[in-house]
């Protein structure tokens, strides 16, 4: 399927489906790390924080773990956003499913449709306004990084199948970004699939949709282990 190219002058209207249905599992948390304290707040709220740099975002629509309503409730009580915070929605068991689920509850006015993780709490104003420029261009767009490292590809007994070029190789970031309409067509697409789809545009990329990879950024980073948490400690406490 060929799309052709939006036009810039179009303006769409964003919402973000901010996923927040992971639990704490890998660090060991009773709760889920998106509630944890960083810096004196929670992870998820410097997450909120940084969406509100890019004025193109009008609603947020938070997917969250079945019984994890009261720390969510607790993480944005008195803040006001500049965009409309909808009431949360429950994720699903799967990645794939959690975005489904929070793509329903939307508006119907939302065109542009923004996947992010909670977990990602700095993605910069310029990384989102180039890639919210990307995607209203292309139709869809993801933050991407260039791959230091060689990668090989191996087979099921750990023997070297091939070794990739690693000048086009690129390890993405959230937010994804895609046409509202684009996501509804390829999640009828995958079907009974769907679960299968660790990675919100490979749906699209599977339906034959055309996806910009525009530039991420190191900042971009996802807090998954302790170290990750010290790291984005020291960097919100040093200002940066």
């Amino acid at each position: 399927m060929v799309a052709q190219a939006l036009d810039i002058e179009d303006i769409l209207q964003v919402g973000v489906l901010l996923l927040a249905a992971g639990s704490g599992r890998r660090l060991g948390s009773a709760i889920p790390k998106q509630y944890l304290e960083v810096a004196g707040k929670p992870l998820l709220l410097h997450t909120l924080r940084s969406l509100e740099a890019e004025e193109r975002i009008r609603w947020l629509q938070p997917v969250i773990g079945a019984d994890d309503a009261a720390y969510f409730a607790a993480a944005v009580a008195g803040q006001v956003f500049t965009f409309a915070l909808l009431p949360p929605v429950v994720g699903g068991s799967e990645r794939a499913l959690s975005m489904v689920a929070g793509l329903r509850a939307l508006p119907d006015a939302v065109e542009m449709v923004a996947v992010h993780d909670a977990a990602r709490p700095l993605p910069s104003a310029a990384l989102l306004a180039n890639l919210l420029d990307a995607a209203q261009t292309h139709g869809a767009a993801v933050p991407g990084v260039a791959v230091t490292d060689t990668i090989k590809e191996v087979d099921d007994g750990g023997m070297v199948v091939r070794t990739l070029a690693r000048c086009r190789l690129r390890a993405v970031q959230t937010p994804q970004v895609a046409r509202r309409e684009w996501l509804q067509q390829a999640i009828v697409g995958a079907g009974g699939q769907l679960s299968a789809f660790t990675d919100d545009l490979s749906l699209l990329e599977a339906a034959g949709f055309p996806v910009h990879v525009s530039l991420g950024e190191a900042m971009n980073r996802k807090i998954t282990t302790i170290e990750d948490f010290h790291w984005l400690e020291g960097i919100l406490q040093s200002g940066q």
